[in-house]
């Protein structure tokens, strides 16, 4: 036996790990697309990392007259407008450098099945992929950061042998709860100090009837 093999990882973690910005940024995006955590985040930048550097590089040959850089440009745009990142149209290298994460996100198995109105919350398509209730192209799917293709997406589906196929499913007909923003000051409105008791004050006479004992 050789020795295991452990995989690579897939993405870039970023560069300093304490900075405000970024991190409300990356909060607000998990929260939008009802991620995991932020590695998902990071895993769509990477992505979109890959395709700038690409651009840039391939803008480079061009300029010097590269033929075969004009190949691989072509190629490079087929492939975005293939993932749905790029209009049907097409688009150019420059149009590739203007992408953003919201469009590498949003070609997300978990993301289209809720944007088709297959479940009432990102979080709960997450769920229903992981737990093997979509089919695409005919084929369970349990990745819920699965990139999906232009050609793919007409296909999503229920699987046939899921609960969920029933119209008055009681996950499908429910309404996602709305979740009330945390404020410091309701916590100071509702709060109320109890009475404070002085140990020292004497005991309390016990009423009997019309008659007040004192304890000794």
């Amino acid at each position: 036996m050789g020795d295991p093999k452990f995989p690579r990882r897939s993405y870039d973690t970023p560069s300093h790990p304490w900075q405000g910005e970024r991190i409300k940024a990356e909060v607000e995006t998990v929260r939008k697309y009802g991620l995991k955590n932020k590695t998902e985040v990071w895993k769509a930048q990477t992505i979109l990392r890959d395709f700038r550097a690409q651009s840039r590089e391939l803008l480079a040959r061009i300029r010097v007259g590269e033929a075969q850089a004009k190949i691989e440009a072509d190629n490079l745009i087929l492939k975005c407008v293939r993932i749905g990142v790029l209009p049907m149209t097409g688009g150019t290298l420059n149009d590739i450098l203007a992408l953003n994460e919201d469009h590498i996100l949003g070609r997300r198995l978990q993301t289209l099945v809720f944007q088709k109105g297959l479940t009432i919350s990102a979080k709960q398509a997450r769920q229903l992929v992981s737990h093997g209730h979509i089919y695409l192209n005919g084929h369970r799917v349990t990745v819920p950061g699965y990139i999906v293709s232009r050609s793919e997406e007409a296909s999503i589906e229920y699987n046939p042998t899921s609960a969920f196929t029933d119209e008055m499913h009681p996950m499908r007909t429910a309404k996602p709860a709305v979740k009330k923003e945390y404020n410091p000051d309701d916590r100071k409105k509702g709060f109320k100090r109890k009475p404070r008791q002085d140990s020292r004050a004497p005991p309390a006479p016990i009423v009997t009837g019309d008659i007040a004992l004192e304890e000794e």
